[in-house]
Parts: C-alpha cells; sequence; structure tokens
C-alpha cells in the first residue's frame, strides 16, 4: 500500500480552489452593474447564455454526495443504479414543457412564490450572496471541471493499475457489479428499472420542475426557449458525471475485489471507498489528493451555498417580514438590518446542516440517504406544485391537506422502522495480508444471510426509490379529493385565478371562465390585500375535473 500522505501540494491546490471560487464572487461584485438591481443581482440580468446556466442546474444537483455515494453505490451494489440515468432523459421534457413555462411566465424568482400566488396570496423571497446569481453560475462552471477531473483521475488511475478498461469490467463481471436487466416487480427490491425509471424520474421531477434553486437559474436566460434548451443541455452533462462515476466504483472494485477496505477495517463506511482510493493509489503524486479533494469540496459547496442562502430568505421573508407586518413594526426591520438577520440565519442553517449529516448517518450511505430526504419531503412538494399547475379545482385546504398527508404518509415510511440491512453484495479479504480478516468476513456473511427480510413490517421493507412517488401520490389524491368535497359541501364555489397560473398542458381545456378571468391589481402588500385578487364562481357551474 501506497503512503497516506496529504502534502503542502495537495493543501495548496485546495486552497487555490476557494480562492477562485471566492475571486469570482468578487469579480462579479465589483464589476458591470455592480449588483445594484434586483434584475441583475438575483436574476443575472437575464442575459446569462445556456451552457453556464446548463452547467449550474447539473452543479447545483451534482454534489459530493455524487462523487462518494454514486462510487460506492457501484461498488457494493453493483451497476443496475445506472438505469436512473434513463429516467433523467425521459422526464426532461415534461420539467421543460410542463413546469418551466408557469414560471417564466410569471417571473417568479422564488419556486413558493409560485403557491402563494395559486392558493394564499403572495411573498418576495430575495437572495443575499456577495456576487449575485452571475457569480453563482460561473463558480458552478468552475466547479464542474473540478468534479469532472476529479473523478478521471480516479478512472484513469484505476484502469492503468487494472490493465485496461476490459480488465476492469472483467474483474466487475466476475464479482457480479454487472447488473442492468433487473425488471422484477417486486416493490420491495431496492433497485429494479421499474423503480429506477418511475422513482429516478419523479426524483429528478421535484429537483429540476419545481425547486427553487433550478429554477433562478432558468430564468437567467432572456427567453423561455433559451430557459429550455439549458434545461436540456443539461441533461446530457448530468449523465456524463453520473455515468463517470458510476465507472469509478467499477474502476475501485478492480483494486479491492480481493481485499475489501470495509472489511480490513482500513475504512468505517464504503462511503469513504472514494478518498480512501486517490490517498492510496494517488498520495505519491504531489498536488492529485488536493485536486480529488477540491472536486468534493467543489461538489459540496455548489449545493449548500444555494440551499442555506435560501433557507435563510425563505425564514426572513416568508416567516419573520409577516409577523412583523401585522405587530406593526415592518419598519424597523431596513435593508442593513435584513442583511445582518440573513447573515446569522445562514450561519444557523449552515450549522443544522452539520447536525444533520450526523443524522445521515443511520440512513444507508449518502447516496441512499439523499435520495430518500428528497423523496419523502420533495414527493409531497413535487404534489403540491402540480395541484396548482393541473387541477383547476384545488383550493388552498385542498393542497395544504394533501401536502400534510403526503408529508406524514411519506415520513412513516421513508424514517419508520426498523428496516432490513440494505443487500450488499459479496466482498473479499483473500488478498489481504492478515488471514484473520478472511474468517472475519465469513462470519459476517453468515451472520447476514440467516437474517429473513419478511420479519420486518411491509412498508419498511419498500425500496428508498418509491418514497417519492408514494409522496406524490397521496399528496394529489387526497388535495384533489379534500378539494372538491370543500369546495362541493362547505364554499359551494370555486376560486378563479388567472390562466398563467397553470400548466400549458392544461390551459387549453380550462374552462372559460379561467381563461376570462384577470388579476385587478398587483400581487403585493398584506395578506388581506392579495385576498381580493383571488375571484369566485358558483361551484354548480362549474365543469367538472
Amino acid at each position: 500500500m501506497a503512503e497516506e500522505t496529504f502534502g503542502v501540494a495537495d493543501y495548496l491546490v485546495v486552497a487555490l480552489m476557494l480562492l477562485i471560487s471566492a475571486a469570482i464572487g468578487v469579480y462579479y461584485r465589483f464589476t458591470g452593474g455592480k449588483q445594484k438591481t434586483v434584475q441583475e443581482y438575483l436574476l443575472a440580468d437575464r442575459n446569462m447564455s445556456i451552457v453556464p446556466v446548463a452547467f449550474s442546474l447539473m452543479a447545483s444537483f451534482m454534489s459530493a454526495v455524487t462523487l462518494l455515494g454514486v462510487s460506492s453505490e457501484n461498488y457494493s451494489y453493483g451497476t443496475q443504479f445506472v438505469v436512473i440515468n434513463f429516467a433523467y432523459g425521459l422526464v426532461t421534457p415534461i420539467a421543460a414543457y410542463g413546469y418551466l413555462p408557469v414560471f417564466y411566465e410569471l417571473q417568479a424568482t422564488s419556486a413558493y412564490e409560485y403557491l402563494e400566488r395559486r392558493f394564499v396570496g403572495a411573498v418576495c423571497t430575495f437572495y443575499s450572496t456577495i456576487g449575485g446569481m452571475k457569480a453563482v453560475l460561473v463558480t458552478d462552471v468552475f466547479q464542474s471541471l473540478l468534479m469532472f477531473a476529479a473523478v478521471y483521475c480516479v478512472i484513469i488511475k484505476g484502469t492503468i493499475d487494472a490493465g485496461g478498461l476490459d480488465k476492469v469490467w472483467q474483474i466487475a463481471y466476475d464479482g457480479g457489479r454487472i447488473e442492468f436487466d433487473n425488471f422484477s416487480v417486486d416493490p420491495t427490491v431496492r433497485h429494479t428499472v421499474w423503480s429506477l425509471v418511475i422513482g429516478g424520474g419523479f426524483t429528478y421531477l421535484t429537483l429540476y420542475a419545481v425547486n427553487q434553486a433550478q429554477i433562478q437559474r432558468l430564468l437567467c436566460v432572456k427567453s423561455l426557449k433559451k430557459s429550455q434548451q439549458a434545461l436540456w443541455l443539461s441533461w446530457p452533462i448530468l449523465t456524463a458525471l453520473s455515468l463517470s462515476t458510476s465507472f469509478s466504483g467499477l474502476a475501485i472494485y478492480s483494486r479491492y475485489f480481493d481485499c475489501d477496505p470495509l472489511s480490513a477495517k482500513q475504512i468505517t463506511s464504503n462511503d469513504q471507498l472514494l478518498p480512501y482510493f486517490v490517498v492510496d493509489t494517488l498520495s505519491y503524486l504531489p498536488g492529485i489528493s488536493g485536486l480529488f479533494v477540491a472536486g468534493i469540496f467543489s461538489g459540496s459547496l455548489s449545493t449548500v451555498s444555494s440551499a442555506v442562502n435560501s433557507l435563510a430568505a425563505v425564514t426572513l421573508e416568508d416567516y419573520i417580514r409577516p409577523v412583523l407586518v401585522k405587530m406593526g413594526k415592518s419598519s424597523k426591520l431596513t435593508d442593513k438590518r435584513s442583511t445582518l438577520l440573513t447573515k446569522i440565519l445562514v450561519l444557523l442553517y449552515g450549522l443544522l446542516c452539520i447536525g444533520m449529516a450526523f443524522v445521515a448517518q443511520s440512513l444507508g450511505g449518502v447516496l441512499q440517504a439523499s435520495l430518500t430526504i428528497f423523496g419523502v419531503v420533495g414527493g409531497p412538494l413535487f404534489g403540491t406544485f402540480t395541484l396548482g399547475m393541473f387541477f383547476w379545482i384545488t383550493n388552498e385546504v385542498g393542497a395544504i391537506s394533501g401536502l400534510a398527508m403526503g408529508l406524514a404518509i411519506s415520513l412513516w415510511i421513508g424514517f419508520g422502522g426498523p428496516k432490513p440491512p440494505p443487500p450488499y453484495l459479496p466482498v473479499s479479504t483473500e488478498g489481504c495480508e492478515d488471514p484473520v480478516f478472511a474468517a472475519l468476513q465469513l462470519v459476517n456473511a453468515t451472520s447476514t444471510a440467516l437474517k429473513d427480510d419478511s420479519e420486518y413490517f411491509y412498508l419498511y421493507r419498500l425500496s428508498y426509490m418509491w418514497y417519492v412517488v408514494i409522496g406524490f401520490g397521496v399528496t394529489v389524491l387526497f388535495g384533489v379529493f379534500v378539494s372538491f368535497v370543500y369546495g362541493k359541501l362547505v364554499l359551494k364555489e370555486v376560486k378563479l385565478v388567472e390562466a398563467k397560473l397553470f400548466s400549458p398542458f392544461i390551459k387549453r381545456i380550462l374552462p372559460r371562465e379561467f381563461q376570462e378571468f384577470k388579476e385587478v391589481a398587483t400581487i403585493s402588500g398584506s395578506f388581506e390585500n392579495n385576498m381580493n385578487h383571488v375571484g369566485v364562481k358558483n361551484i354548480e357551474s362549474s365543469t367538472s375535473f
């Protein structure tokens, strides 16, 4: 084993990456319009080209979770997960032509602003970052290239050591890692073609059709057509990194197929396989380990920076400011105080993210943990947007009820337990120097095989890829049901909203009353004023959904 070191050159590479990322933000802070207008600050003045937007869309989704988790997934469970990439291509047109046009026509910088306008009024979300969205997009391109560089360092080194691509593939095949055709209809099987295509498709839509960070990026170009082109371009970039990371897992397996580092107690989690491989095989080359760590940091920065700032902004604008308005103290929340408060919130959410990292350790690896959270929370939220854009009969009571029920069911299934252990593929320690590891691995394999999954509650045995589908389905079905019952029996009326709040797929079949309805004033101000902008009509004369 090579000497495991992280030298001065490696630290310099990481420092250089951080300095370049910071310099991009500073550059856009003091050039051009200097981020003085909301248009430039939040939406890059809508003059960005589709290429940086496409890379940014990929970078905000493919984080360090991808680099660590997908490589570990292919090493530990095989290549079946690769099928999820087909889902991304299948549902991209749904996001591009079913959901994106609604946000683009509204020019809503926040995805949640749509929900407020559709069901309960209006809210304006603002972002507080030093360089604005233009710096975020350019930095994401730089960080995306670093992620690709880190992955290909692993692939090239692993392939050379194994003796070629064919050797890597053959070793993976002999180890039972190659699988693409599991068509089982059993929903308790961890990964099948059906769970990955359907569940993966819904996961993609929660992130690319209605996610706040993605919507803001997609509004940074001049036209809806260019925005759709950027979304289409992000798909092959996303798939390229996903496939590359998957193959890096096979390259790592080709080195450790006869001496598994986890069984040999060299690491404590399979999520450490990728960094362990880099330090083990590339530490003799100054700066290469640093390049890899820079790639990991880049994946984290591009995702976390957007998340914590968005959480801070939503907290300030959706919760703190409305409370101060009702108390008659809104004038005290000056721009200077708002900025300071936002920075404090960013710090608190950052600390919360660190705490969540420890909680996520119990969810079965970083990849499964992240997709579980995306599914449990994203499914019901995506269902709520779908209620607004595709069902004109829905009202705020139905939407809130559907969201609450969807979250309750998906949280119960997703985080309830106990759950059966994941079905790791067999590993070997026969090639390790210490023969004790081989006997230890045999004992572990025997004890695991004795467990029967049928002893666990059925819903806790479901594949985590179905959580997003269940959350979405429950939200939509229950939301439509409650909206119909509440509107028919209590309100006896259907609230009218502008046709532009509906998907283009639905606009052409909307009842005439919705087509003709227009807002009487600009959406702004207090909750009470905004309620005046919603029309009503007798439910008896409405068209059935």
